[in-house]
Formats: structure tokens, sequence, C-alpha cells
């Protein structure tokens, strides 16, 4: 079938895969994924993906140039993206450039910056050092970084949907090391749905990406390096092999030949690693290469006698096939090693923001304890109680802009030294939701994350699904209050969409009453840690019912219910949370009602990894669904279950952020409850009594005091007027409702009179 595109940028990609006939094991079929296809080869994608996310985000407006260093196809792909959407562009090269790259750089209208000499960092320093004054010269400008930019390796998630579409499962890939983009990106991706699969790259000798001493001169181009680019994740490659310059031009020719692709070198060497795989593989394996470029650029080079007897190019070995080596060998001609024996990285799990209750920072401590380096993304250090102690590392940075969160992370980190993103914040879900997908991390669609925390979306997909909720309506104007109210009738729940805590959660009992504090709630335009607001009011009917939290852990898309937590709030209006106890005493039959209905609503929205909250009445018509918090319960309810069955969730949750195994079996059956201390009346806390007597007492495990003594409080509004809490555990619900009853008695919240 014909396939029309409005414009080259849009025709990048869709490139053909074709079998090819060489010798192989019984049943194993071989494919070449033809990137040189493309307009100008493989990093048209590249190029493309980059410009795309960076003018999503703002980091390039419209008409503002793009600067590039390079002398192949990335200056190609960048020229053929940027001039398509009306971007000048500025390649900045050095007389090494081609001549055929150098005629289609200036017949796309591109701005060339030739270098005229070395530097002490040689052409890639004099080249890096031009593009430097012009970025000065240019403030407004972009500079795509494909080397440390995470859209790299993104981009290529394109090309593995495309092998999946067309070939079906695969059992090997094999691609040439270059960036670090290209073959990690594409088996980072086809992982996800072949997570078997072997990856198998190629390197030039004398190149440094896999621990080889470096040496200069080497006639390769398109693979190997003299630096170690952040883009490269030698955690997704299984096995390296190593070509000298006479066996990859060689392959090359032997490819042009054999197989009638006129092709570059890094093609070239890969076809040499199909052909070696082939005899090798079991009976019946599924092998793709990828061929990231043309031959047109390699004339003079890789297709001349001449440049071969210039370069004593056959006077290098010639290995007919690879020698196995250990990992860290030096290597003079084609070799191979299990990158199973590379030594191992320090691993970073990144935390962007926490939550302030305790369980953030345990958080930070559990990360350290599994082995991990935990590092906290954070805009007020001070903010967290405790941190000092942790022993992670802390980063600095405005974790309220996106774009300035991914420079941090791409300035600070190669890829495969990250093992995860995570976060035990509300607010900050869909960010590590986004930075997540951004850097092929495990975690939940950012999409997901957003319907759970503006719970106007959950409300609409809730709906879509057919999950029993309240009935609802979402105002984002005040005048439409009032038919709001008359949809959804009084006494009704008017509340923020996006807010935490139980903040501005308030029955209404008449419309003026419900207009006013809608207007109160529009009238919001950041949260307490300075994001913008959704500026959403949900008008919902009051359901007196029974509440519940259910809290799950989703792997792969399947829901495991973990527990039901039993709820206890305070008088109304409001609706805080003042004790809660795990597990909740229901017949097996409601407790399996109410996970069901949960499983549904998860699915509803999209959520497929780790820990979720999900708050539920149980109405006479069954389960309604308040809220669903698309991360750990707060509330100390994890710590509940860690008493009460000895399954530690924050674990399991930096586990799944991690890509660890996730164990969530219980070792003992025993209960767990928590009561938070609340003022009474408004006033000046003095200070809290009775405290060391209360943790005495039998079954209790803890008090905690919170609020700090002269700070003025007040009858709780919201969770942020907790003063503090007590936890106890026994083997029975009431036995641990009595203790903390007991313990409650004995301590003494003491309130001078309110000013």
């Amino acid at each position: 079938m014909n396939m029309i595109f409005d414009s080259m940028n849009e025709a990048i990609g869709h490139t053909p895969l074709v079998r090819l006939d060489l010798p192989a094991s019984a049943g194993t079929e071989v494919y070449a994924k033809l990137e040189l296809a493309n307009a100008f080869g493989m990093k048209d994608r590249v190029a493309r993906n980059i410009v795309a996310e960076a003018r999503r985000l703002g980091v390039l407006r419209p008409g503002a140039p793009v600067v590039e260093s390079s002398s192949g196809t990335m200056a190609l792909g960048v020229a053929l993206v940027g001039r398509s959407l009306g971007h000048p562009v500025h390649i900045v090269t050095d007389p090494r450039t081609d001549p055929t790259t150098m005629a289609k750089l200036l017949a796309l209208g591109c701005e060339v910056h030739v270098v005229p000499a070395m530097t002490d960092g040689g052409w890639q320093g004099a080249r890096l050092a031009r593009l430097a004054e012009l970025m000065r010269e240019m403030p407004d400008a972009f500079w795509p970084q494909q080397y440390s930019n995470p859209d790299n390796p993104g981009a290529y998630r394109a090309l593995a949907a495309e092998i999946l579409a067309d070939l079906g499962p695969i059992d090997i890939l094999v691609g040439a090391v270059g960036s670090g983009g290209s073959l990690c990106g594409t088996a980072r991706a086809l992982r996800r749905h072949l997570p078997g699969l072997r990856v198998i790259g190629v390197d030039s000798v004398g190149s440094t990406l896999f621990d080889q001493p470096d040496v200069p001169g080497r006639k390769q181009s398109g693979l190997g390096n003299s630096l170690h680019p952040n883009n490269l994740d030698r955690t997704q490659i299984d096995e390296v092999h190593w070509l000298n310059d006479h066996e990859a031009f060689t392959a090359t020719r032997a490819l042009a030949r054999e197989q009638q692709i006129f092709a570059g070198n890094t093609s070239g060497s890969v076809y040499r690693l199909l052909c070696d795989t082939a005899l090798r593989a079991a009976p019946g394996t599924r092998i793709a290469g990828i061929f990231p470029d043309r031959g047109d650029r390699y004339t003079t080079t890789v297709y001349s006698d001449a440049y071969w007897q210039e370069h004593r190019l056959a006077d290098l070995p010639l290995s007919e096939a690879p020698v196995t080596v250990d990992y860290g060998t030096e290597v003079y001609a084609w070799s191979r090693a299990e990158l199973s024996g590379r030594p191992e990285r320090r691993r970073h799990l990144l935390f962007v923001e926490a939550n302030t209750s305790g369980t953030g920072v345990q958080a930070l401590r559990t990360a350290a304890g599994l082995g991990l380096t935990a590092v906290l993304l954070t805009a007020k250090p001070e903010r967290y109680a405790g941190l000092d102690g942790t022993g992670c590392e802390v980063l600095v940075c405005d974790t309220n802009d996106l774009p300035a969160l991914r420079g941090l992370i791409q300035q600070h980190f190669r890829r495969e030294e990250i093992a995860g993103i995570t976060t035990t914040s509300d607010f900050y879900v869909p960010t590590v939701a986004a930075l997540a997908d951004w850097l092929g991390l495990p975690g939940n669609p950012e999409d997901a994350t957003v319907a759970c925390r503006n719970k106007a979306r959950l409300r609409q997909a809730l709906a879509t699904a057919g999950v029993g909720q309240p009935r609802f309506a979402v105002v984002t104007d005040e005048a439409r209050t009032a038919g709001a109210v008359a949809e959804v009738g009084l006494p009704c729940v008017v509340k923020p969409a996006d807010d935490s805590g139980s903040n501005d959660v308030l029955l209404c009992t008449t419309v003026e009453e419900a207009v006013a504090h809608a207007a109160r709630v529009l009238a919001v335009h950041t949260n307490v840690r300075g994001l913008p607001t959704a500026r959403t009011v949900l008008v919902e009917e009051y359901l007196d019912a029974p509440e519940y939290s259910v809290e799950m852990f989703s792997e792969d898309g399947e829901a495991v219910c973990v527990g039901v937590t039993a709820k206890h709030l305070t008088g109304l209006p409001h609706f805080v949370e003042c004790r809660h106890l795990f597990p909740a005493e229901l017949p097996e039959a409601v407790r399996e009602e109410l996970a069901e209905t949960v499983r549904r609503a998860l699915k509803a929205v999209g959520i497929r990894t780790g820990p979720t909250h999900t708050e539920v009445k149980l109405t006479e018509h069954g389960p309604a669904v308040i809220e669903i918090n698309p991360r750990l319960a707060g509330g100390m309810i994890p710590e509940l279950i860690r008493l009460a069955t000895g399954s530690d969730l924050l674990e399991q949750q930096i586990r799944a952020a991690a890509a660890l195994p996730v164990d969530l079996a219980a070792d003992r059956s025993g209960h767990a409850g928590i009561q938070f201390l609340l003022a009474d009346r408004p006033g000046t806390l003095e200070t809290v009594a009775g405290a060391d007597e209360a943790r005495a007492l039998d079954g209790v495990e803890r008090v905690t005091v919170t609020a700090r003594e002269g700070a003025a409080v007040r009858p709780a509004q919201n969770a942020y007027d907790r003063l503090g809490h007590i936890v106890a555990a026994g083997a029975g619900s009431a036995e641990v409702a009595d203790a903390l009853d007991a313990a409650l008695r004995t301590v003494d919240v003491r309130l001078s009179p309110e000013t």
C-alpha cells in the first residue's frame, strides 16, 4: 500500500525489513532493518524526536535557531527536521566532513561552520568551542546534544514498534554502538514486550565504549567513541564484538556484493555479526539487525582501493570468526565478550521530592538498604526532617519545572547509572511518570497519573467504565456552581479536583454555602508545593457510608490486593482521617467486592505498575470509588501493614521503581492501627504531655508528636492540622482499638487560649 506524507519530516521511519540470504542454523531467519532508507539515514529519527520534544516543552521556540556539532548523519537529520519546521540550522563541523555530506547540508539551506584547526581537545573540542560561541551569539538557539539527551534513545521506540508490527517477536537484536541511542533505545523498547531478548552490539577496535584503551586514528565512522556518552546503557547489551578497520570495511563490501545493500561501515559491521550469529544461533531463531546508513558517504573511503592502500588497511588482521575473550581484555581484531563480566557500576534511584509525614525520609533509607544510591531532587531540602541522616545525595533544583528537571538529570547522570525514578509525594506523581517515560524506566503512563490527580478526569474515566462512584458535576466557573448543586442534590461535597490531604473538602448543606466554597477553591492558583492548580471544583453526592481504603500493588497491569484499611473521620463538615485500622474487619466476600471494584477502576484509568491507595465508600448499593491515589498510601498506612503482615510496601515500591523483584507475601497475620492527635479547639500548642506514659502501654508501638510547641493550631480541617500520632499493634482489631483509646486518654494536648 502506498503511503502519502505531508512533509519529509513525516516521512521519517517506516523503513523496510529485508530477509537476508545467508548460511544459518536450521530454521533461523535473519532480517535487516534498513534505516538507511530514511532520507539521510537513521539519525533522522533522532533529530525529529529531539526537536519535537524541545518544541513541545517550549525549550525550542518557533523560528529559533538549531545548532548542532556533527560531521555525519546527525547533521543531515537536524538539517532535514529543522528546516522542514522553519528553523534556521547551524552545523558546526571540521575539514574531515566528506564532500557529499557538505553538499547536502548546503543544499538544504544550512549555515555550515567549519573549524579550521584542532584544539587541545582535538576536532571535537574545536567544534564544541565554536558551538559555544554560536550559543552565546544566539541565546535563543537550541542544541540537541545527541550524546546525552534521552530523546535520542527515545526516538527508537518507533523503530522497535515497526519491528514488532512487521516481523513479530524476535530472539536476537544486533546493532552498532556509537552515541548509545539506537541499540540501547531499541532494545529497551523491545524488552517491554520481549523480556528474553538477547542484544548484541558491535564496536570498533580502539574505542573506549566498552572499557578498551582509546586508539586515535580509527577509520570507522558512525560507531565507536573516545568518550562515554551519557546515553550509552551497557546494561541493555548482553554481548559485544569489536572489529578493526580492515574487518569492518571488508564486511561492508561483502554486504554490497552478497546482499546488494550499498551501505556504510556501521551496516557492514552489523552484517558481519549477523552472519556469525546466524550460524551460532539455536535452530529456529529469529534475528534482526539495524543497518543505519547508506554507502554514498563512503565512496572515497570504504569503497576506494586507493584509500585502502594509502592507509594500509590490508596490513591489519582479518579474522574469519571472533575470538571469545574476558571482558576487559585488550583486543586488536574481531573479538567478542559477554557483558555479564563487566564490573558493576553504582546505581542511582532518583526521588522527585517526597512526602513530609515520615515515609519520604524512610524511603531514602530503604533505597540505601537495597544497595541503591538515593538521590533527592528537591527545591527545599529543609522541608524534610531527618534528611541529613539518610546518607542520600541531594540535588537542589526547581522541581516544578519539567524542562529544568530533565536538564539536571541529563547533566548529572549516565543512563546506565539510573536504576529508577519515584516519589512519595502525591503532587509529583505525574512529573515522575513523565520523567520515567522520557528515560525508558519503569512507571505508569503519564495520562493515568494525571487522571488520578485530577479527580474531574477520574470521574469521567470511571463513568465511561461503569465503575460505582458518587453523582458528580464539574465546575470551572463560579457561575456554574448552583446548577451543579441542583444536578447532584443537597447535602453535597464541594472540593478541589487536584489537592491532597483532605484540603478544602467541605460538606455543604445549602446552595449558598456551596457557591461560596467553590469560589474560594477556584481562587486558589497554586497549591502548598507551588504547583499550579487545576482551578476545577468537584460537586459530589454525599455518601453517608463507611469508608475504606484498598491498598493495591500492580505489575504489568495486574493489580494484587494487599489489604483493606478501615478509616475513621472527624466530625462534619470536614473529612479529616483521624484513625486507621488494618486490616478492616470485613467478610471475605465484601473485601473481594471492594478489591474487584478497585481493579476495574485502575484499569479504567490505565494504572499498570506500583502501589495505589484507593478510597471507597461501602454503600447499600455497593462500593463507590471516592478517589485513586497512584502512589503508596499516606497516613502511616504502610507502617500499619508492615506491623500487621510483615510486608514492607515502601520497600516494594522502591523495588518496582528500580525494576527489582517484588515480593508481597505476608509472613504473619496481625492487626495494627494509628490514632492521630488533634486539637479540640483553636489555640496555641503549649505541649503534648503523657507521651512517655502512653508509649509504655501494652500494644503501643510509638507515640510521635509532629507539631512544634508554640504553633497555632485548630480543630482539623485537613491532614496538615494533625499534631502527631499513636501507633499500636496486636492480635486483633478490638485489641488494637483498645490500645489506641488507652493511649489517647493518657496523652494530654495542652493549648493556651486563642488570642
